[in-house]
């Protein structure tokens, strides 16, 4: 375990705005239905120009109501910025994170004391990538400014990531972190080999569960992790996607219960009671504190990840309005509006006030 401190470095640029929807006058796309329906604003945020999306991962909300976008950056971008603030109108603020250019991937936003921390995770970057990224298969706990506190680098020093009897090395990638009340920290090895890991607030190590398989207290690509406080105790949520489901356990890492209803999950967000979670298979799921699917908004209908996996690589005018193709981030803002941000190469992230 590594710990460091100091600060991301920030670039800075003038704001574009991206391709307004609605350029020909028609009505925004409208989903969902009832007390959860929304008016979908693709393409929001007012970009800065030297920074071009890449897949766009993560997005959270402050206390101040500004907008946190996570992105790896786009190959053609001037600025290897990887963290994106916006305000509640969609203005650039600032942005930092050059160093997770690449392999910036999970988020999660926790208030301690008077201040505010992001927790970020980062992916391992692919041997072929140069320049290697600075930062990668971590875990950063990070001011809203981009300055970081502590850094847990690689996975813990323990016999499930011990090598085998082939001599290779297991493999870490980090895909999303939870923190628990007391500041516990839970990162989800999604990319690598299935396990959940459980630190103190400071860093030091406690607890691995999980690990690969189908059963029960077992994982498939636990690529999202939340704790749920919606009872009054915390139970640890898991989006386990490659296994199609949601997994409950303890906060002591024993499993509870599997949740369906979704295809792809990726994520989650509370507020008042109501879950959302991104999926990647073409929709934003909403459920309610018993956990039932309430809606499945902007549905593409895809059967399968096939039909979404050429759009990925498209530029935004093959994208169809109130249809999204690969949701990977979702959060709801302080008045009840959902951000979603989406798995594709040129990134987008779109805005669904509640009407």
């Amino acid at each position: 375990m590594e710990h460091t401190r100091r600060a991301f470095v920030t670039g800075l640029a003038a704001p574009l705005i991206l391709g307004a929807q609605n350029k020909s006058g028609s009505a925004k796309p409208v989903v969902g239905q009832g007390d959860h329906t929304y008016e979908i604003t693709h393409d929001w945020g007012d970009l800065p120009s030297g920074i071009q999306y890449g897949n766009t991962h993560g997005v959270v909300e402050d206390s101040q109501g500004n907008i946190y976008v996570h992105h790896t950056v786009n190959k053609a971008s001037e600025l290897h910025d990887s963290m994106v603030v916006f305000d509640a109108d969609g203005k650039f603020v600032r942005s930092w994170g050059k160093e997770l250019k690449g392999v910036a991937h999970g988020m999660a936003i926790r208030k301690e004391g008077s201040t505010e921390y992001l927790y970020l995770t980062a992916n391992a970057a692919s041997p072929k990538a140069d320049p290697q990224p600075e930062v990668q298969a971590a875990l950063v706990k990070a001011t809203l400014k981009g300055e970081i506190v502590f850094k847990i680098a690689g996975p813990p020093d323990i016999a499930e990531y011990k090598p085998g009897a082939d001599g290779k090395a297991k493999p870490f990638s980090p895909t999303n972190v939870a923190i628990a009340p007391n500041g516990d920290v839970y990162v989800a090895d999604g990319y690598g080999s299935s396990y959940i890991s459980q630190y103190t607030k400071t860093g030091d190590y406690i607890r691995t569960f999980g690990g690969k398989g189908t059963a029960l207290g077992q994982l498939q690509t636990p690529h999202g992790i939340w704790t749920d406080m919606r009872s009054g105790t915390p139970i640890l949520m898991v989006a386990d996607r490659s296994n199609n489901r949601l997994q409950r356990f303890t906060m002591e890492g024993k499993p509870v219960d599997i949740i369906g209803g979704v295809t792809l999950p990726c994520h989650f967000n509370e507020y008042k009671g109501d879950v959302v979670i991104p999926d990647l298979q073409g929709k934003v799921t909403l459920i309610d504190r018993n956990n039932r699917v309430i809606e499945h908004l902007g549905d593409a209908g895809a059967k399968s990840m096939d039909d979404l996996r050429a759009l990925r690589t498209e530029t935004r005018d093959h994208f169809l309005p109130g249809k999204f193709v690969c949701p990977h981030g979702a959060c709801f803002d302080h008045n009840g509006n959902i951000f979603v941000v989406e798995w594709v190469e040129v990134g987008r992230v779109s805005k669904l006030r509640k009407v």
